[in-house]
């Protein structure tokens, strides 16, 4: 593992707030259950009445939101970057930290493009989902996985986009694949180094129970 490891004997108690669904909160769960640690798991209807009421609790409106100790760290990424550090799962060295955090904020780029075809996708808002993959969806995915792939092969086609360990990014990945492929079947057959990367996150032993065991959801 990388050498951010969380290293204090007593471990902070760990609480995630995030809606019932995938999203951009599942990184942070499965960094959790890849490092085999306790967290409570809390979900909200992502339709129901609690999230009106919770929304005004949070740093800033929105969720994810992690519990560290009874303090509250916002924003889908930081912490999968928070997490990723104090279990391992970073990058084994600072420069490689920050790889794969440079391909976090590209991926939060990407993700700011490829919204609205992704929000009629998961039935968050009305609109022509066949229109939308074709204006939005394709052109988002043919500039980003495209990077990624180059990304994958440069770093030797080994089933990781950076160094030769299991890091936050390909999780984020991997399970936004699963998304898109859902979505439309095919959507990133063009993208192969891409998809290796998926099956190899996806198929991490350390990953088995909860991906067994997890609900089939949507996104």
């Amino acid at each position: 593992e990388g050498p951010f490891r969380h290293s204090s004997s007593v471990m902070p108690a760990y609480k995630l707030v995030y809606f019932d669904v995938r999203g951009l909160g599942e990184v942070s769960r499965l960094l959790f259950h890849a490092s085999k640690t306790p967290f409570e798991d809390y979900e909200v209807a992502l339709n129901g009445d609690e999230w009106t009421t919770l929304k005004q609790k949070t740093p800033f409106g929105k969720m994810p939101v992690l519990y560290v100790d009874g303090k509250p760290l916002a924003q889908s990424f930081a912490i999968a970057r928070y997490l990723a550090r104090e279990f391992g799962f970073a990058g084994n060295s600072p420069f490689e930290c920050a790889l794969v955090d440079a391909l976090g904020d590209q991926f939060k780029d990407y993700w700011v493009e490829m919204f609205p075809f992704f929000a009629v996708g998961a039935g968050l808002k009305e609109g022509d989902q066949k229109a939308l993959q074709k204006e939005v969806g394709e052109p988002a995915r043919d500039t980003f996985f495209t990077m990624l792939e180059r990304v994958a092969k440069e770093n030797g086609s080994n089933g990781h986009l950076v160094g030769d360990s299991l890091t936050w990014i390909d999780l984020a990945i991997a399970d936004h694949i699963i998304t898109l492929q859902n979505f439309s079947a095919g959507f990133v057959d063009a993208f192969p180094t891409v998809l290796a990367v998926r099956e190899k996150a996806m198929n991490d032993p350390r990953l088995k129970e909860y991906l067994d065991s997890r609900p089939v959801r949507h996104f």
